[in-house]
């Protein structure tokens, strides 16, 4: 029990430090983490209005592009933010409460948090401009947020423990988010593609994803072929191998 209780208060020490690193550089601090997002949302949705759609079948194309790039955006910036969570943070290895893991754990909990707050108060915000709140599902929303954050976590950790060996990983995990962005149904339904091409994409864990977080906030929506047991599978996969290399990662550490 004592143990445990170390482990989270080392934990929530990372988490203060993580939270100040990051918006403390920044005169809008934390605001940060809402207009970054917002900004993009904004640019594409005005594309969409300019070429004369503003909606998705019957879902206004805001909300629609909200609940995928925030979805997707959990999953991208979780794994960016533990790539790094351990050679970034070499020196706080040297306090003897402190390990690998918990870097990288510090990370994942802090961007799941801040993904929560910005979903909550821009999906708010969507439904003061509309002038309505519908929620099918709120549970299964929480859940396709929940495994993309899993399947960012997971991931972070597989590529955190390959740069412990090698550099080379900080050069390919940046062109991997490049056609997983284009291919995880952000702009468009699953339902809306050719069958041949949908047969394809729904390999994408991160589809999955995406499209429970939707099916959960939209009432009527629904995609027959989404399981949310694929990503976590995904998930299971990944977190093992990254387990075992950050293992042999703090071995690695302890020596040097």
């Amino acid at each position: 029990m004592q143990a445990l209780h170390t482990q989270i208060r080392v934990i929530r020490a990372l988490v203060l430090r993580e939270t100040r690193t990051r918006f403390g550089q920044h005169r809008l601090g934390y605001v940060w983490a809402l207009i970054e997002p917002a900004t993009m949302i904004a640019t594409f949705a005005t594309m969409y209005f300019l070429a004369g759609r503003t909606a998705k079948g019957s879902i206004p194309i805001l909300p629609f592009l909200t609940t995928g790039f925030l979805t997707y955006g959990l999953f991208s910036t979780t794994t960016r933010q533990c790539v790094n969570a351990i050679n970034g943070n070499k020196g706080l290895l040297f306090y003897p409460d402190i390990r690998p893991l918990d870097l990288v754990a510090a990370r994942v909990l802090l961007e799941t948090v801040t993904t929560f707050v910005v979903f909550a108060v821009m999906m708010g915000g969507v439904a003061l401009w509309e002038g309505r709140l519908r929620i099918d599902n709120i549970l299964t929303t929480l859940l396709g947020l929940l495994l993309a954050s899993g399947l960012g976590a997971g991931l972070g950790l597989v590529l955190c423990g390959l740069t412990t060996f090698s550099n080379v990983v900080d050069r390919i995990h940046g062109p991997l988010f490049k056609p997983l962005f284009w291919i995880s149904v952000l702009f468009f339904s699953t339902n809306d593609l050719p069958s041949n091409v949908r047969d394809i994409f729904i390999w994408n864990p991160i589809l999955h994803a995406v499209e429970l977080t939707r099916t959960g906030w939209f009432p009527g929506y629904d995609i027959p072929q989404v399981n949310a047991l694929y990503p976590a599978a995904w998930i299971m996969v990944l977190l093992f191998f990254g387990l075992t290399l950050e293992r042999v990662a703090r071995r690695r550490l302890e020596l040097t």
